[in-house]
């Protein structure tokens, strides 16, 4: 166990000194001190066993004494634990002095290595624009009526690229995750206990059929990226991350890549956001017609402003109400619905995540159901391609 620990910690690390982050190689720290808290390493002892034997005595903020101790297969390596343990320690005291910027910055910087490049830009998006009030006090100082005021005042906020209409509760409290978890990363006790008013009701759109969107598109540059995303209910980054090299097999198309935008530039990923979402369609005739006829690898080979560009001047030509692109799986969704598909079967090809999928979809659903599914749903769309 501590030869893996060594391994994995032998690297820079991370320290906070007067709230700067810095990054230096190892040193050989024997004692720490503050005026609240206090470290102190003993030199290795070998023990009866052959191993060596580290500990490190600290005092918490209240004057409380703890010994910690690490065993290892050599001396060097047990007192290197035990450092690295004080750096910890001390890092995450000074942390007490980060402002909100700073301890989000850091928590960023601890996600990267292991998040997706989106996330970490959503992350980095809250930095930047959410909780600007108190961006810059220090986490220690922030009580929980100074970060409920904060809610409040991020939910009467109007964005600077829309002309009217608020954050929703939704976006605030998704932010307030970020800021949260950042806190409670290095500050495991503090908790604010926030309350969020209710999300209003949204008022029920009247979306297109179908077959309308089918007429308005049929012929148009995006009418195969329109068909995937209303048909197959593929999402807009599955859709453009599909290729005829690695998605199609025969009869069928599989999600294999996503293709999102990362600070403004196409990023292509191999996996889907979720794994229910790496799925596989057999493709309608109709389709594949029109898959064939592109050229060259890549399906749909435009960005997304093109795509909704294009939809909603050619929905607008139809005397049809505009939607996002989004919308298309909206339309999906709701057409299996009344078409009568098993809530299981229409879950599977929507690639939608749920307590209910996670437990019982994937054990219980039949090739046969949900090829009887898919033969509905093309049959709903035969009536009017033709």
């Amino acid at each position: 166990m501590a030869q893996r620990r060594f391994e994995s910690i032998g690297c820079d690390i991370p320290i906070c000194i007067s709230n700067q982050i810095i990054s230096r190689p190892f040193l050989k720290v024997t004692h720490f001190s503050r005026k609240d808290v206090f470290f102190m390493a003993t030199k290795a002892k070998r023990l009866p066993s052959g191993n060596w034997r580290s500990q490190v005595l600290y005092t918490d903020s209240d004057g409380k004494r703890h010994f910690q101790s690490f065993t290892a297969s050599t001396k060097k390596e047990a007192e290197y634990l035990a450092a690295d343990f004080e750096m910890e320690k001390e890092r995450l005291s000074d942390c007490r002095n980060w402002t909100l910027g700073e301890t989000i910055d850091e928590y960023i910087r601890l996600k990267r290595p292991i998040l997706s490049p989106s996330t970490i830009q959503g992350y980095e998006k809250v930095r930047n624009h959410n909780f600007q009030s108190i961006m810059d006090i220090p986490i220690r100082k922030i009580t929980a009526e100074m970060m409920q005021e904060a809610v409040k005042k991020e939910i009467e906020r109007k964005p600077q690229n829309r002309s009217s209409s608020t954050l929703s509760v939704k976006s605030v409290k998704n932010a307030y995750g970020v800021v949260n978890a950042s806190i409670t990363r290095f500050n495991p006790r503090i908790d604010y206990s926030i309350e969020f008013p209710k999300q209003p009701r949204k008022i029920r759109r009247t979306l297109p059929l179908p077959e309308e969107i089918f007429a308005a598109v049929k012929g148009s540059k995006i009418e195969l990226a329109v068909l995937l995303a209303v048909w197959l209910s593929f999402t807009e980054s599955e859709i453009r991350g599909l290729t005829k090299s690695k998605s199609i097999d025969g009869d069928y198309i599989t999600i294999r890549e996503v293709v999102v935008v990362i600070n403004g530039v196409d990023t292509r990923k191999e996996m889907a956001k979720e794994v229910t979402r790496n799925r596989r369609h057999r493709i309608p005739p109709y389709i594949k017609e029109l898959i064939n006829q592109v050229d060259g690898d890549i399906l749909v080979p435009y960005v997304p402003s093109v795509l909704l560009r294009n939809l909603k001047r050619l929905l607008r030509n139809a005397g049809l109400p505009e939607i996002t692109f989004h919308d298309l799986r909206h339309i999906n969704a709701t057409l299996m619905m009344s078409l009568g598909i098993p809530e299981s079967m229409a879950m599977e090809r929507g690639g939608w995540k749920t307590d209910y999928v996670m437990k019982s979809v994937y054990v219980e659903t039949l090739s046969g159901e949900r090829e009887l599914a898919d033969r509905t749903i093309d049959s709903y769309f035969e009536r009017f391609i033709h």
